[in-house]
């Protein structure tokens, strides 16, 4: 996905469109009661994406939602299907990063394979996979941040 041009992700029915470009930060599964609930899935599959790298037009059909407090996850769902289209993290002095639900991509084939599950203590499936899985508040977010910061930081020494 790195070479690649831009891509047109969009929601379920198509009224909530956006372009991606460049490669992900990271793909994860969250197993987190918010997650479910925000997904109406057993679990999240995100690819989550620096800001820079998403463009969602101004016109947007999408609703915010806030469900808890911190971290200040913006989820939005399609106003016309209801379904999730796009999420925002925005903390104090870290770079702003987006969460694509990874359903929203056209050919899901092309991005990179998740690596990690977080917040599995509150999964309602196992998985057979060979992936991390962390449990547990502390450990999820210290996990996930730990896989953003290392891919950030390798993006920077690229650069």
């Amino acid at each position: 996905m790195s070479n690649s041009p831009a891509i047109q992700c969009q929601c379920p029915c198509g009224a909530t469109k956006f372009t991606v470009s460049g490669e992900p930060l990271v793909r994860a599964l969250c197993h987190c009661t918010i997650c479910q609930a925000f997904n109406e899935s057993p679990y999240a599959d995100i690819t989550i994406f620096s800001s820079g790298q998403v463009d969602l037009p101004d016109d947007h059909p999408v609703d915010f939602k806030e469900y808890r407090k911190p971290p200040a996850v913006q989820r939005g769902k399609c106003s016309a299907c209801g379904k999730p289209a796009i999420e925002y993290l925005r903390l104090p002095v870290f770079p702003d990063i987006v969460f694509v639900p990874s359903a929203n991509f056209p050919d899901q084939s092309a991005l990179p394979s998740p690596s990690l599950h977080v917040f599995y203590n509150s999964r309602v499936a196992d998985f057979q996979d060979d992936l991390p899985r962390y449990q547990g508040y502390w450990p999820s977010q210290a996990a996930f941040m730990r896989y953003l910061v290392k891919a950030l930081l390798k993006r920077r020494a690229r650069a």
